[in-house]
Protein backbone atom coordinates (compact mmCIF):
# COMPACT_ATOMS: atom_id res chain seq x y z
CA UNK A 1 0.00 0.00 0.00
CA UNK A 2 0.97 3.37 -1.16
CA UNK A 3 2.45 5.71 2.14
CA UNK A 4 1.41 9.34 1.39
CA UNK A 5 3.77 11.92 2.63
CA UNK A 6 2.81 15.23 0.75
CA UNK A 7 -0.36 16.30 0.15
CA UNK A 8 -1.60 19.36 -2.61
CA UNK A 9 -4.86 20.66 -1.39
CA UNK A 10 -6.57 21.92 -4.78
CA UNK A 11 -8.58 24.30 -3.11
CA UNK A 12 -8.75 27.94 -0.86
CA UNK A 13 -10.32 28.76 2.19
CA UNK A 14 -11.30 27.04 5.21
CA UNK A 15 -11.01 23.84 3.23
CA UNK A 16 -7.56 23.84 2.27
CA UNK A 17 -6.49 25.25 5.89
CA UNK A 18 -8.94 22.00 7.36
CA UNK A 19 -7.14 19.47 5.18
CA UNK A 20 -3.62 20.71 5.86
CA UNK A 21 -3.96 20.68 9.32
CA UNK A 22 -5.20 16.89 9.60
CA UNK A 23 -2.11 15.97 7.57
CA UNK A 24 0.58 17.80 9.55
CA UNK A 25 -1.29 16.23 12.19
CA UNK A 26 -0.53 12.66 10.85
CA UNK A 27 3.24 13.65 9.30
CA UNK A 28 2.01 14.85 5.88
CA UNK A 29 3.63 17.64 4.46
CA UNK A 30 1.66 20.07 2.53
CA UNK A 31 1.45 22.28 -0.89
CA UNK A 32 -0.96 25.22 -1.70
CA UNK A 33 -1.73 26.39 -4.71
CA UNK A 34 -3.26 29.69 -5.05
CA UNK A 35 -4.90 32.41 -7.01
CA UNK A 36 -3.37 36.20 -6.76
CA UNK A 37 -6.13 37.04 -5.05
CA UNK A 38 -5.47 34.58 -2.23
CA UNK A 39 -1.76 35.03 -1.90
CA UNK A 40 -1.91 36.12 1.80
CA UNK A 41 -4.58 34.04 2.60
CA UNK A 42 -3.74 31.80 5.98
CA UNK A 43 -4.07 28.54 3.98
CA UNK A 44 -0.90 29.98 1.82
CA UNK A 45 0.67 30.67 4.89
CA UNK A 46 0.22 27.52 6.57
CA UNK A 47 1.46 25.12 3.91
CA UNK A 48 4.88 23.59 3.76
CA UNK A 49 5.39 25.09 0.41
CA UNK A 50 2.49 27.22 -1.64
CA UNK A 51 2.55 28.17 -5.84
CA UNK A 52 0.39 31.16 -7.39
CA UNK A 53 -1.21 29.08 -10.43
CA UNK A 54 -3.37 32.42 -11.47
CA UNK A 55 -5.14 35.46 -11.88
CA UNK A 56 -8.11 35.73 -9.28
CA UNK A 57 -11.24 34.17 -11.40
CA UNK A 58 -11.44 30.37 -10.93
CA UNK A 59 -11.42 29.74 -14.44
CA UNK A 60 -8.03 30.80 -14.56
CA UNK A 61 -6.87 29.48 -11.38
CA UNK A 62 -8.43 26.77 -9.48
CA UNK A 63 -10.24 25.06 -11.96
CA UNK A 64 -6.95 24.56 -14.14
CA UNK A 65 -6.64 20.90 -13.36
CA UNK A 66 -3.54 19.87 -15.82
CA UNK A 67 -1.66 22.98 -14.02
CA UNK A 68 -2.38 21.52 -10.59
CA UNK A 69 -1.40 18.49 -11.27
CA UNK A 70 2.31 20.21 -12.82
CA UNK A 71 2.91 21.84 -9.80
CA UNK A 72 2.26 18.49 -7.77
CA UNK A 73 4.75 16.67 -10.29
CA UNK A 74 7.27 19.28 -9.67
CA UNK A 75 7.13 18.97 -6.34
CA UNK A 76 7.05 15.31 -5.65
CA UNK A 77 3.53 15.51 -4.22
CA UNK A 78 2.06 12.31 -3.38
CA UNK A 79 -2.07 13.21 -3.75
CA UNK A 80 -4.24 15.67 -4.32
CA UNK A 81 -7.14 16.68 -2.06
CA UNK A 82 -9.60 18.61 -3.96
CA UNK A 83 -12.19 19.32 -0.86
CA UNK A 84 -15.30 20.51 -1.95
CA UNK A 85 -16.32 23.14 -4.77
CA UNK A 86 -14.06 23.18 -8.09
CA UNK A 87 -12.51 20.12 -9.26
CA UNK A 88 -13.83 17.82 -6.76
CA UNK A 89 -16.75 16.07 -8.59
CA UNK A 90 -14.64 16.26 -11.89
CA UNK A 91 -14.36 13.11 -13.21
CA UNK A 92 -12.01 14.38 -16.24
CA UNK A 93 -9.56 15.98 -13.42
CA UNK A 94 -9.63 12.39 -11.02
CA UNK A 95 -9.26 10.38 -13.81
CA UNK A 96 -5.73 13.26 -15.14
CA UNK A 97 -4.65 12.71 -11.46
CA UNK A 98 -4.29 9.17 -11.57
CA UNK A 99 -2.77 8.68 -14.97
CA UNK A 100 -0.09 11.07 -14.12
CA UNK A 101 0.68 8.25 -11.51
CA UNK A 102 -1.05 10.42 -7.86
CA UNK A 103 -3.26 9.17 -5.60
CA UNK A 104 -6.85 11.05 -5.50
CA UNK A 105 -7.87 11.33 -2.34
CA UNK A 106 -11.51 11.10 -2.86
CA UNK A 107 -13.83 8.60 -4.94
CA UNK A 108 -12.97 6.71 -8.25
CA UNK A 109 -13.77 8.63 -11.92
CA UNK A 110 -16.24 5.95 -12.43
CA UNK A 111 -18.39 6.36 -8.86
CA UNK A 112 -18.23 10.26 -9.72
CA UNK A 113 -19.38 9.93 -13.05
CA UNK A 114 -22.44 7.91 -12.39
CA UNK A 115 -23.16 9.34 -9.69
CA UNK A 116 -22.62 13.27 -11.01
CA UNK A 117 -25.85 12.44 -13.18
CA UNK A 118 -28.59 12.44 -11.61
CA UNK A 119 -30.42 10.55 -13.75
CA UNK A 120 -27.56 7.92 -14.04
CA UNK A 121 -27.79 7.70 -10.21
CA UNK A 122 -31.40 6.98 -10.15
CA UNK A 123 -30.48 4.00 -12.87
CA UNK A 124 -27.47 2.50 -10.68
CA UNK A 125 -29.34 2.22 -8.10
CA UNK A 126 -32.58 0.92 -9.70
CA UNK A 127 -32.12 -3.02 -8.52
CA UNK A 128 -31.64 -1.61 -4.71
CA UNK A 129 -35.38 -1.22 -3.39
CA UNK A 130 -34.37 2.68 -2.91
CA UNK A 131 -37.63 5.11 -2.87
CA UNK A 132 -37.47 7.14 -5.81
CA UNK A 133 -39.47 10.34 -6.36
CA UNK A 134 -42.13 10.11 -9.00
CA UNK A 135 -40.87 11.29 -11.69
CA UNK A 136 -39.82 10.46 -15.54
CA UNK A 137 -36.88 7.76 -16.06
CA UNK A 138 -34.93 9.70 -18.37
CA UNK A 139 -34.05 12.92 -19.91
CA UNK A 140 -36.95 14.49 -21.77
CA UNK A 141 -36.95 14.36 -25.64
CA UNK A 142 -40.91 14.49 -25.93
CA UNK A 143 -42.07 17.32 -24.80
CA UNK A 144 -45.75 16.08 -25.09
CA UNK A 145 -45.04 12.28 -23.34
CA UNK A 146 -43.32 14.66 -20.58
CA UNK A 147 -46.83 17.22 -19.68
CA UNK A 148 -48.37 13.54 -20.09
CA UNK A 149 -46.13 12.36 -17.14
CA UNK A 150 -46.60 15.19 -15.52
CA UNK A 151 -50.70 14.83 -15.64
CA UNK A 152 -50.63 11.27 -14.49
CA UNK A 153 -47.95 12.01 -11.50
CA UNK A 154 -49.84 15.31 -10.61
CA UNK A 155 -49.40 19.18 -10.40
CA UNK A 156 -47.46 20.62 -8.81
CA UNK A 157 -43.99 19.03 -10.79
CA UNK A 158 -40.36 20.00 -10.65
CA UNK A 159 -38.12 20.18 -13.69
CA UNK A 160 -34.31 19.49 -12.81
CA UNK A 161 -31.68 19.28 -14.57
CA UNK A 162 -29.49 16.26 -14.44
CA UNK A 163 -26.10 17.58 -13.88
CA UNK A 164 -25.23 19.92 -11.50
CA UNK A 165 -26.83 21.03 -8.29
CA UNK A 166 -27.29 24.27 -6.10
CA UNK A 167 -31.13 25.51 -7.06
CA UNK A 168 -29.82 25.61 -10.74
CA UNK A 169 -31.74 24.41 -13.95
CA UNK A 170 -34.64 23.87 -11.25
CA UNK A 171 -38.11 25.30 -12.02
CA UNK A 172 -41.31 24.71 -10.05
CA UNK A 173 -44.60 24.10 -12.43
CA UNK A 174 -48.02 24.45 -10.82
CA UNK A 175 -50.20 24.08 -13.81
CA UNK A 176 -49.95 22.73 -17.70
CA UNK A 177 -50.43 26.26 -18.78
CA UNK A 178 -46.35 27.47 -17.61
CA UNK A 179 -44.55 23.55 -18.59
CA UNK A 180 -43.34 24.78 -21.82
CA UNK A 181 -42.21 28.41 -20.12
CA UNK A 182 -40.52 27.23 -17.24
CA UNK A 183 -38.54 24.14 -19.39
CA UNK A 184 -37.24 26.49 -21.56
CA UNK A 185 -36.01 28.61 -18.47
CA UNK A 186 -34.62 25.28 -16.81
CA UNK A 187 -32.60 23.81 -20.08
CA UNK A 188 -31.19 27.58 -20.32
CA UNK A 189 -29.96 27.66 -16.89
CA UNK A 190 -28.74 24.12 -17.20
CA UNK A 191 -26.93 24.61 -20.43
CA UNK A 192 -25.27 27.78 -18.96
CA UNK A 193 -24.35 26.71 -15.27
CA UNK A 194 -23.20 23.07 -16.42
CA UNK A 195 -22.98 22.97 -20.43
CA UNK A 196 -25.69 20.05 -20.41
CA UNK A 197 -29.46 20.94 -21.06
CA UNK A 198 -30.88 17.77 -19.77
CA UNK A 199 -33.94 17.72 -17.83
CA UNK A 200 -36.05 15.64 -16.39
CA UNK A 201 -39.27 16.14 -14.05
CA UNK A 202 -40.89 14.42 -10.88
CA UNK A 203 -43.14 15.10 -8.49
CA UNK A 204 -42.76 18.19 -6.42
CA UNK A 205 -43.10 17.34 -2.52
CA UNK A 206 -44.53 20.62 -1.18
CA UNK A 207 -43.71 20.65 2.56
CA UNK A 208 -39.96 18.71 1.57
CA UNK A 209 -37.11 18.64 4.88
CA UNK A 210 -33.92 18.20 3.24
CA UNK A 211 -31.71 14.96 5.13
CA UNK A 212 -28.62 13.51 3.96
CA UNK A 213 -26.33 10.49 5.25
CA UNK A 214 -22.61 10.83 5.23
CA UNK A 215 -21.28 7.14 3.98
CA UNK A 216 -17.45 6.06 3.89
CA UNK A 217 -15.98 3.45 2.03
CA UNK A 218 -12.86 1.64 1.50
CA UNK A 219 -11.08 0.26 -1.51
CA UNK A 220 -12.41 -3.48 0.20
CA UNK A 221 -15.93 -3.17 -0.75
CA UNK A 222 -16.41 -1.90 3.19
CA UNK A 223 -19.39 0.83 3.67
CA UNK A 224 -20.55 2.63 6.36
CA UNK A 225 -23.03 5.44 7.30
CA UNK A 226 -22.25 7.83 9.99
CA UNK A 227 -26.11 9.42 10.66
CA UNK A 228 -27.69 12.16 9.26
CA UNK A 229 -27.47 15.60 8.74
CA UNK A 230 -30.66 18.16 8.21
CA UNK A 231 -29.97 20.67 6.17
CA UNK A 232 -33.56 22.29 5.35
CA UNK A 233 -32.89 25.79 6.41
CA UNK A 234 -32.03 26.90 2.91
CA UNK A 235 -32.07 30.21 0.73
CA UNK A 236 -31.86 29.64 -3.01
CA UNK A 237 -31.84 26.12 -2.58
CA UNK A 238 -28.45 26.56 -0.78
CA UNK A 239 -27.82 25.36 2.82
CA UNK A 240 -27.27 28.14 5.68
CA UNK A 241 -28.01 26.29 8.92
CA UNK A 242 -27.25 22.16 9.20
CA UNK A 243 -27.71 19.83 12.27
CA UNK A 244 -27.21 16.34 13.74
CA UNK A 245 -28.96 14.61 14.01
CA UNK A 246 -32.10 15.65 12.92
CA UNK A 247 -34.64 16.41 15.30
CA UNK A 248 -37.80 14.16 13.92
CA UNK A 249 -35.87 10.99 12.68
CA UNK A 250 -37.06 8.02 14.88
CA UNK A 251 -34.45 5.20 15.25
CA UNK A 252 -36.62 3.07 12.55
CA UNK A 253 -36.70 5.82 9.86
CA UNK A 254 -32.45 6.72 10.69
CA UNK A 255 -32.26 2.59 10.42
CA UNK A 256 -33.57 2.54 6.81
CA UNK A 257 -32.14 5.48 5.68
CA UNK A 258 -28.47 4.49 6.45
CA UNK A 259 -28.88 1.23 4.75
CA UNK A 260 -30.36 2.75 1.44
CA UNK A 261 -27.23 5.51 1.74
CA UNK A 262 -24.46 2.25 1.96
CA UNK A 263 -26.40 0.89 -1.30
CA UNK A 264 -26.39 3.61 -2.64
CA UNK A 265 -22.47 3.53 -2.20
CA UNK A 266 -22.34 -0.45 -3.05
CA UNK A 267 -24.61 1.07 -6.28
CA UNK A 268 -21.48 2.38 -7.46
CA UNK A 269 -18.43 0.54 -5.93
CA UNK A 270 -17.76 3.78 -3.69
CA UNK A 271 -14.99 4.67 -1.57
CA UNK A 272 -14.02 7.78 0.64
CA UNK A 273 -16.39 10.25 1.84
CA UNK A 274 -19.44 10.82 0.18
CA UNK A 275 -23.16 12.16 1.40
CA UNK A 276 -26.52 10.43 -0.05
CA UNK A 277 -28.95 13.51 -0.46
CA UNK A 278 -32.94 12.60 0.45
CA UNK A 279 -35.94 14.57 0.37
CA UNK A 280 -38.35 13.60 2.96
CA UNK A 281 -42.14 14.69 2.93
CA UNK A 282 -44.39 15.43 5.70
CA UNK A 283 -45.14 12.38 6.64
CA UNK A 284 -41.30 11.25 7.27
CA UNK A 285 -41.78 9.10 3.60
CA UNK A 286 -38.19 9.79 2.15
CA UNK A 287 -36.64 9.85 -1.03
CA UNK A 288 -33.88 9.20 -3.06
CA UNK A 289 -32.91 12.56 -4.76
CA UNK A 290 -28.35 12.25 -5.59
CA UNK A 291 -25.37 11.49 -3.98
CA UNK A 292 -22.25 13.79 -4.09
CA UNK A 293 -19.14 12.46 -3.75
CA UNK A 294 -17.08 14.50 -1.91
CA UNK A 295 -16.55 16.02 1.30
CA UNK A 296 -19.14 18.48 2.20
CA UNK A 297 -19.32 21.76 3.99
CA UNK A 298 -21.20 20.62 6.72
CA UNK A 299 -18.94 17.64 7.55
CA UNK A 300 -18.34 18.83 11.17
CA UNK A 301 -21.35 18.11 12.70
CA UNK A 302 -20.64 14.84 11.92
CA UNK A 303 -17.59 14.41 13.11
CA UNK A 304 -18.74 16.05 16.82
CA UNK A 305 -21.68 13.63 17.05
CA UNK A 306 -19.24 10.52 16.09
CA UNK A 307 -15.70 11.33 17.02
CA UNK A 308 -14.50 10.68 13.89
CA UNK A 309 -12.14 12.70 11.65
CA UNK A 310 -13.60 12.08 8.58
CA UNK A 311 -10.37 13.94 6.74
CA UNK A 312 -8.31 11.38 8.56
CA UNK A 313 -10.36 8.91 7.25
CA UNK A 314 -10.24 9.81 3.33
CA UNK A 315 -6.11 10.19 3.78
CA UNK A 316 -6.12 6.15 5.06
CA UNK A 317 -8.78 5.01 2.34
CA UNK A 318 -6.64 6.87 -0.42
CA UNK A 319 -3.66 5.07 1.00
CA UNK A 320 -5.67 1.32 0.05
CA UNK A 321 -5.94 1.00 4.21
CA UNK A 322 -9.53 -0.67 5.25
CA UNK A 323 -11.94 1.20 6.96
CA UNK A 324 -11.15 2.26 10.85
CA UNK A 325 -14.75 1.73 11.73
CA UNK A 326 -17.22 -0.61 11.53
CA UNK A 327 -21.10 0.23 11.42
CA UNK A 328 -21.59 -0.96 14.54
CA UNK A 329 -19.28 0.56 16.82
CA UNK A 330 -21.02 3.98 15.57
CA UNK A 331 -23.39 5.81 17.44
CA UNK A 332 -24.42 8.96 17.85
CA UNK A 333 -23.36 11.11 21.09
CA UNK A 334 -25.03 14.60 21.48
CA UNK A 335 -26.16 17.39 18.97
CA UNK A 336 -24.20 19.60 16.78
CA UNK A 337 -25.12 22.52 14.98
CA UNK A 338 -23.30 24.34 12.18
CA UNK A 339 -23.99 27.93 10.35
CA UNK A 340 -22.35 29.13 7.65
CA UNK A 341 -21.42 32.98 7.78
CA UNK A 342 -21.41 33.94 4.15
CA UNK A 343 -20.85 37.51 3.32
CA UNK A 344 -24.35 38.17 2.09
CA UNK A 345 -27.25 40.67 3.67
CA UNK A 346 -30.11 39.39 4.71
CA UNK A 347 -31.68 42.65 4.96
CA UNK A 348 -30.84 42.85 1.01
CA UNK A 349 -32.60 39.45 -0.37
CA UNK A 350 -29.43 38.21 0.70
CA UNK A 351 -27.54 39.44 -1.86
CA UNK A 352 -23.36 39.20 -1.75
CA UNK A 353 -21.71 41.99 0.46
CA UNK A 354 -18.13 41.90 -0.33
CA UNK A 355 -15.44 44.52 1.21
CA UNK A 356 -13.00 44.52 3.73
CA UNK A 357 -13.13 42.69 7.00
CA UNK A 358 -12.31 45.43 9.68
CA UNK A 359 -13.24 43.77 12.70
CA UNK A 360 -13.47 39.70 12.96
CA UNK A 361 -12.93 38.43 16.15
CA UNK A 362 -14.01 34.78 16.62
CA UNK A 363 -15.92 33.07 19.49
CA UNK A 364 -14.42 30.92 21.82
CA UNK A 365 -15.52 28.65 24.52
CA UNK A 366 -16.38 24.86 25.55
CA UNK A 367 -17.91 23.09 22.53
CA UNK A 368 -17.32 25.94 20.19
CA UNK A 369 -15.46 25.49 16.63
CA UNK A 370 -15.14 28.09 13.73
CA UNK A 371 -13.64 26.67 10.85
CA UNK A 372 -12.32 29.51 8.78
CA UNK A 373 -9.64 30.87 6.27
CA UNK A 374 -9.63 34.25 6.88
CA UNK A 375 -8.20 37.30 8.99
CA UNK A 376 -8.85 40.52 10.08
CA UNK A 377 -8.00 42.98 7.55
CA UNK A 378 -8.57 40.73 4.71
CA UNK A 379 -10.78 41.91 1.93
CA UNK A 380 -13.41 39.32 0.40
CA UNK A 381 -13.14 38.52 -3.04
CA UNK A 382 -15.26 38.54 -5.39
CA UNK A 383 -14.76 35.49 -7.26
CA UNK A 384 -15.66 33.34 -4.75
CA UNK A 385 -18.51 31.34 -3.16
CA UNK A 386 -19.64 34.04 -0.35
CA UNK A 387 -18.75 31.65 2.38
CA UNK A 388 -16.13 33.07 4.80
CA UNK A 389 -16.66 30.79 7.80
CA UNK A 390 -18.72 27.91 9.60
CA UNK A 391 -19.17 28.28 13.28
CA UNK A 392 -20.08 24.88 14.77
CA UNK A 393 -21.13 23.88 18.04
CA UNK A 394 -21.88 21.26 20.16
CA UNK A 395 -23.80 20.02 22.98
CA UNK A 396 -25.25 17.27 24.78
CA UNK A 397 -28.37 17.62 23.52
CA UNK A 398 -30.11 19.75 21.04
CA UNK A 399 -31.13 22.32 23.74
CA UNK A 400 -27.84 22.80 24.68
CA UNK A 401 -26.66 23.30 21.42
CA UNK A 402 -28.55 26.04 20.45
CA UNK A 403 -27.96 27.90 23.03
CA UNK A 404 -24.10 27.46 22.69
CA UNK A 405 -24.84 28.52 18.88
CA UNK A 406 -26.78 32.31 19.51
CA UNK A 407 -24.63 33.20 22.56
CA UNK A 408 -21.42 32.51 19.68
CA UNK A 409 -23.36 34.12 17.28
CA UNK A 410 -23.62 37.12 19.47
CA UNK A 411 -19.94 36.54 20.15
CA UNK A 412 -18.47 36.81 16.79
CA UNK A 413 -17.52 40.25 16.00
CA UNK A 414 -17.36 40.88 12.35
CA UNK A 415 -17.32 44.56 10.88
CA UNK A 416 -16.86 45.63 7.42
CA UNK A 417 -18.87 43.20 5.53
CA UNK A 418 -22.90 42.37 6.29
CA UNK A 419 -23.25 38.59 6.83
CA UNK A 420 -26.19 35.99 7.78
CA UNK A 421 -25.35 35.64 11.34
CA UNK A 422 -28.23 37.76 12.08
CA UNK A 423 -30.80 35.83 9.79
CA UNK A 424 -29.29 32.34 11.44
CA UNK A 425 -29.72 33.63 15.21
CA UNK A 426 -33.49 34.87 14.54
CA UNK A 427 -33.84 30.87 13.10
CA UNK A 428 -32.62 29.33 15.39
CA UNK A 429 -34.96 31.54 18.01
CA UNK A 430 -38.17 30.78 16.04
CA UNK A 431 -40.08 28.45 17.46
CA UNK A 432 -40.75 26.29 14.11
CA UNK A 433 -36.89 25.26 14.63
CA UNK A 434 -36.94 25.40 18.08
CA UNK A 435 -39.87 22.37 17.25
CA UNK A 436 -37.96 20.74 14.22
CA UNK A 437 -41.68 21.00 12.47
CA UNK A 438 -39.26 23.30 9.46
CA UNK A 439 -38.96 22.34 6.07
CA UNK A 440 -37.10 24.01 3.01
CA UNK A 441 -40.11 26.81 3.01
CA UNK A 442 -38.48 28.04 6.32
CA UNK A 443 -37.18 31.63 4.37
CA UNK A 444 -40.40 32.03 3.01
CA UNK A 445 -42.68 31.61 5.45
CA UNK A 446 -40.88 33.33 8.21
CA UNK A 447 -38.77 35.51 7.43
CA UNK A 448 -38.79 39.35 5.88
CA UNK A 449 -35.95 41.53 6.37
CA UNK A 450 -38.00 43.55 8.57
CA UNK A 451 -37.08 40.97 11.23
CA UNK A 452 -33.76 41.99 11.52
CA UNK A 453 -34.68 45.39 12.12
CA UNK A 454 -32.59 47.20 15.17
CA UNK A 455 -35.58 47.67 17.95
CA UNK A 456 -34.89 50.42 20.45
CA UNK A 457 -34.45 48.94 23.85
CA UNK A 458 -37.32 49.32 26.35
CA UNK A 459 -35.50 50.89 29.44
CA UNK A 460 -34.73 53.63 26.44
CA UNK A 461 -38.04 53.96 25.42
CA UNK A 462 -39.69 54.55 28.54
CA UNK A 463 -37.28 57.09 29.38
CA UNK A 464 -37.57 59.06 26.43
CA UNK A 465 -41.49 59.01 27.44
CA UNK A 466 -40.81 60.30 31.07
CA UNK A 467 -38.68 63.10 29.11
CA UNK A 468 -41.09 63.92 26.97
CA UNK A 469 -44.06 63.84 29.59
CA UNK A 470 -41.91 65.82 31.60
CA UNK A 471 -41.29 68.90 29.06
CA UNK A 472 -44.67 68.66 27.92
CA UNK A 473 -45.74 69.39 31.94
CA UNK A 474 -43.09 72.38 31.71
CA UNK A 475 -44.26 73.59 28.67
CA UNK A 476 -46.99 74.33 30.21
CA UNK A 477 -46.03 76.18 33.34
CA UNK A 478 -45.31 79.76 34.03
CA UNK A 479 -41.59 81.02 33.45
CA UNK A 480 -39.73 80.52 36.24
CA UNK A 481 -37.60 84.01 37.76
CA UNK A 482 -34.56 82.11 37.79
CA UNK A 483 -34.02 80.05 34.48
CA UNK A 484 -31.06 78.46 35.87
CA UNK A 485 -33.07 77.20 39.10
CA UNK A 486 -35.22 75.31 36.47
CA UNK A 487 -32.85 73.52 34.71
CA UNK A 488 -31.60 72.39 38.00
CA UNK A 489 -34.86 71.16 38.82
CA UNK A 490 -35.93 70.02 35.16
CA UNK A 491 -32.33 67.84 35.40
CA UNK A 492 -33.35 66.41 38.46
CA UNK A 493 -35.56 65.32 38.13
CA UNK A 494 -34.67 63.50 34.89
CA UNK A 495 -32.30 61.74 37.25
CA UNK A 496 -34.66 60.91 39.67
CA UNK A 497 -37.21 58.92 36.93
CA UNK A 498 -33.83 57.72 35.13
CA UNK A 499 -33.16 55.80 38.51
CA UNK A 500 -36.96 54.49 39.02
CA UNK A 501 -36.58 53.07 35.87
CA UNK A 502 -33.07 50.74 35.96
Amino acid sequence: MPTIKKILVANRGEIALRVMRTAREMGISTVAVFSEADRNAPHVKYADEAVCIGPPPSKESYLLGDKIIAVAQSLGVDAIHPGYGFLSENAGFSKAVKDAGLIFIGPSPESIEIMGDKLSSKHAVASYNIPMVPGTPDAITDRVAAKAKAAEIGYPILIKASAGGGGKGMRVVEKEEDFDEQMDRAVGEAISAFGNGSCFIEKYITKPKHIEIQVMGDQHGNVVHLFERECSIQRRHQKLIEEAPSAVLTPEIREAMGVCAVNVAKACNYYGAGTVEFIVDENLNFYFLEMNTRLQVEHPVTELITGIDLVKEMIHVAEGKPLSIKQEDLQINGHSIEVRVCAEDPMNNFLPNVGTLQTYVRPQGNGVRVDDGIEEGMEIPIYYDPMIAKLITYGNDRTEAIEKMIRAIDEFKITGVATTLPFCKFALQHEAFVSGNFDTRFVGLYFTPEVLAPKADETELEIAAVLAATLLKNKNKPKAADNGSQTAVNTSQWRTNRAKLR
